[in-house]
């Protein structure tokens, strides 16, 4: 049974393995689950949070799903609204990934609330006043508009496809979804932007408050662009390591090379716009104030300005540069270090914006709040990493997730052969 649910024409590993990684993943969702389930049902003083950190480690990872999902959008706006034919070869697992970071940041939305039982009421009774409202609007429309482009993946199992309604409706979804792609392209570039744009209004956290251009922050532009110029590294980062795990070769060079240099070139420019942004908070918005810039790098290890160099240099500048020359991009060592690379530092810059910005002091008697997650928003941050694990493994099973392996891994064929 399980045999004639794989995609025709490529092999998988034996059922007893699959269940095994399943289960041993299962192990760690189900860790999760339980630390889920004690926040709901004992509250949040299961968290180390406090009147310095209403926004904490869930923020964090909430933010950077949403940025690393960022794939997504893009590379659905690169293929159905400007052409990008070659990208049609990964655009499938980009929406997958995408799927599962939308589907996990609403998920750690729905435990940070405390009564997910009433998250209706952000809709019923909105706060017009709050950019986290039309985050909240965009954020679930985009995951609607997700789920719709993951829809036809599920269609094009072997055996629903027999179905002559689920194989026609699949079809006419595929021919629909251009309209589906700019639309998720909206809703992102609003809700990315609104995300960076509660920082940057918060005038009296000094570290992360930004001059405005109209009524917007340079964060909500600076947002947006980063998971743009990001969220494909993710991308490639994990298809590269699904072909690492699987052993074969899963989709070809020219696509990889192609997402890779636009990758590369999008966050080149992120990081200048990022740069000059941290210059001029440097040197004109801090000083403002009445602070000196070092102030908010100083007597504690953890936010020190190593992070500063980290975030922008290493993280930023680095990686841009290795993808955007062709000889350190098609090296394939090079290459996967700078999507890693590249994934550290939208995370940090992430972490940056949510957790420093608490720690830092805002009144001359003040201290530096640092702050130590509790085991239970540990547990409740992975779950969505291990959830993310599962759902790749039964979609890489089950679905035709990527359209070029049959080709690049001929069943009769050795590994030499398949490679040559």
């Amino acid at each position: 049974m399980d045999s004639a649910l794989i995609p025709e024409g490529v092999k998988r590993c034996a059922l007893w393995k699959f269940l095994l990684g399943l289960f041993l993943v299962g192990l760690v969702l189900a860790w999760g689950v339980y630390a889920m389930l004690l926040c709901w049902i004992k509250g949040l003083n299961q968290t180390n949070m406090n009147d310095y950190y209403g926004f904490a480690l869930w923020i964090w990872a909430d933010l950077a799903v949403i940025a690393l999902g960022g794939g997504a959008f893009f590379s659905g706006l690169l293929k159905y609204v400007f052409g990008k034919d070659d990208l049609k070869n990964i655009i499938n697992y980009a929406v997958l990934i995408g799927f599962i970071c939308y589907s996990s940041a609403l998920l750690i939305l729905a435990i940070d609330v405390g009564q997910p039982l009433r998250s209706w009421f952000i809709f019923w009774h909105a706060n017009v006043h709050s950019m986290l409202t039309e985050v909240a609007f965009c954020l679930s429309c985009y995951f609607a508009v997700l789920t719709i482009e993951y829809i036809p993946l599920i269609l094009e199992n072997r055996q629903v496809d027999k179905v002559p309604f689920f194989h026609n409706l699949s079809h006419n979804m595929h021919s629909a979804m251009a309209v589906f792609a700019a639309t998720g392209a909206f809703l992102s570039f609003f809700h990315q932007g609104s995300l960076g744009g509660v920082s940057g209004v918060l005038f009296g956290r000094p570290f992360s408050y930004r001059e405005h251009i109209l009524i917007w922050p340079y964060t909500f532009f600076l947002f947006t662009w980063s998971a743009a110029a990001y969220g494909p590294s993710f991308t490639l980062f994990i298809t590269w390591l699904t072909e690492k795990i699987t052993r074969k070769k899963l989709v070809k060079d020219n696509t990889i090379f192609l997402l890779a240099k636009i990758s590369g070139w999008m966050i080149l420019t992120y990081i200048t716009a990022k740069s000059a942004d941290t210059l001029y908070w440097m040197f004109k918005t801090a000083p403002a104030q009445g602070l000196n810039w070092e102030f908010f790098y100083s007597n504690n290890a953890l936010y020190g300005k190593w992070i500063l160099f980290t975030e922008i240099v290493l993280c930023g500048w680095l990686p841009a540069l290795l993808l955007v020359f062709k000889p350190t991009r098609e090296n394939a060592f090079l290459r996967v270090l700078a999507t890693l690379l590249g994934i550290i530092g939208v995370s940090l810059n992430r972490w940056v914006m949510v957790l420093q910005t608490m720690a830092v002091p805002v009144l001359t008697f003040d201290m530096w709040a640092l702050y130590m997650p509790s085991w239970q928003e540990v547990a409740t941050t992975i779950l969505p990493v291990a959830y993310g694990v599962i759902l790749i493994m039964i979609s890489y099973r089950y679905l035709p997730i990527f359209p070029q392996e049959k080709e690049l891994n001929p069943i009769n064929a050795t590994a030499e052969e398949a490679a040559a």
